[in-house]
């Protein structure tokens, strides 16, 4: 018999030791390697990125990384960049290479998302999560944006003083380095941290099509409010399903921070949402995208009555500074609820 939850009820405290125990790579990306990625023939920068990724992990943990064979010898004195920089739209399989690269690299390797490190920093402070950083060999960012002045000059002075350490670095992004910020805030302010930070990094361009999407058709319509429990339950019997008011949920989150999202869905294994609405306010849609990478890291189906996950941000929201990361959510998205309901399952 199915378990049942909600996310409402739950508010996880996670200390700085327990942030540093997760950096690795999520439950969905827990076995992948460069030879699970499979290149698209029509994009040939997917399989540039593959060769480029396999020289690099190479070079991690050779004595000249952060760790203790790092700091003997100091900085590095290859031609190999401290770092790379995977750039590209969303669906394309960024996050798959560099869970990839963790896995091929040898050495203490760290891996997180922007928003798991600047929490780190913020759990740490500064100076500390520098000192504890610059004594790993890799450090992996998955879903590097910036988002406000603050993220930008603490990432700069990181990036550069991890490197200036000899650590390896390797990002993920749906912005070049250069351009982070563009839209989002007076980023032409920040020019010289940003530049600081692009300096750290060979960027890689990966085109493609969204493999998420690849020959399948358009999210399937929601659940009848009154089926959502009953069809959850009925297709997941021995699960532990988390069941929430979409709205309670929202106000839920607004008060947890974004970095415990990982701990809050720990032990749910499917989330059925009711009366799904479009979410106008910002704060609250970029909280709900953190929610949403969570949930695809871990790959919980969803069921949702309401409206379907296209219409969850308003067309502004969809058309303005942030509308990589809306989209990116709305993909993921549409790719749980396929599977939590059923629809074209591969």
């Amino acid at each position: 018999m199915a378990q049942i939850q909600h996310l409402t009820d739950i508010t996880p405290q996670v200390s700085a030791d327990q942030l540093l125990a997760e950096m690795h790579p999520s439950y969905r990306f827990g076995e992948v390697s460069f030879d699970t990625y499979i290149p698209d023939p029509n994009q040939p920068s997917q399989a540039a990125a593959v060769e480029r990724l396999r020289r690099f992990a190479g070079s991690v943990g050779q004595g000249t990384g952060g760790g203790f064979l790092g700091k003997l010898f100091g900085k590095s004195k290859s031609k190999e960049p401290a770092g790379l920089y995977l750039d590209g739209g969303f669906g394309v399989g960024k996050t798959h290479l560099l869970a990839s690269l963790w896995h091929a690299s040898s050495g203490k390797r760290a891996f997180g998302t922007f928003v798991e490190y600047t929490n780190l920093v913020g759990a740490l402070s500064f100076r500390k999560a520098v000192d504890v950083l610059k004594g790993y060999d890799l450090v992996c960012i998955d879903e590097f944006e910036l988002d406000d002045p603050g993220d930008t000059v603490l990432m700069s002075r990181l990036m550069r003083e991890l490197a200036d350490a000899g650590v390896k670095l390797a990002a993920t992004s749906n912005t070049l380095p250069g351009s982070l910020g563009e839209g989002r805030f007076a980023s032409q302010d920040f020019k010289r941290e940003i530049q600081v930070l692009a300096d750290q990094f060979e960027s890689m361009r990966i085109d493609g099509v969204d493999f998420r999407h690849r020959g399948l058709p358009d999210a399937p319509a929601p659940l009848p409010d009154s089926e959502v429990d009953a069809v959850a339950q009925e297709r997941y019997p021995d699960a532990t399903i988390a069941i929430d008011d979409f709205a309670a949920l929202m106000d839920h989150l607004s008060k947890v921070h974004p970095s415990r999202y990982r701990q809050m869905l720990k032990g749910t294994d499917v989330l059925a949402l009711h009366n799904v609405e479009t979410v106008t306010n910002q704060a609250t849609a970029l909280r709900f995208v953190v929610l949403a990478d969570r949930l695809y890291d871990k790959d919980v189906p969803i069921l949702a009555s309401g409206l379907p996950f296209d219409q969850l941000f308003t067309e502004e929201m969809m058309t303005g500074g942030y509308l990589k990361k809306y989209h990116r959510a709305v993909s993921r998205l549409t790719s749980l609820v396929r599977e939590g309901q059923g629809v074209a399952e591969r």
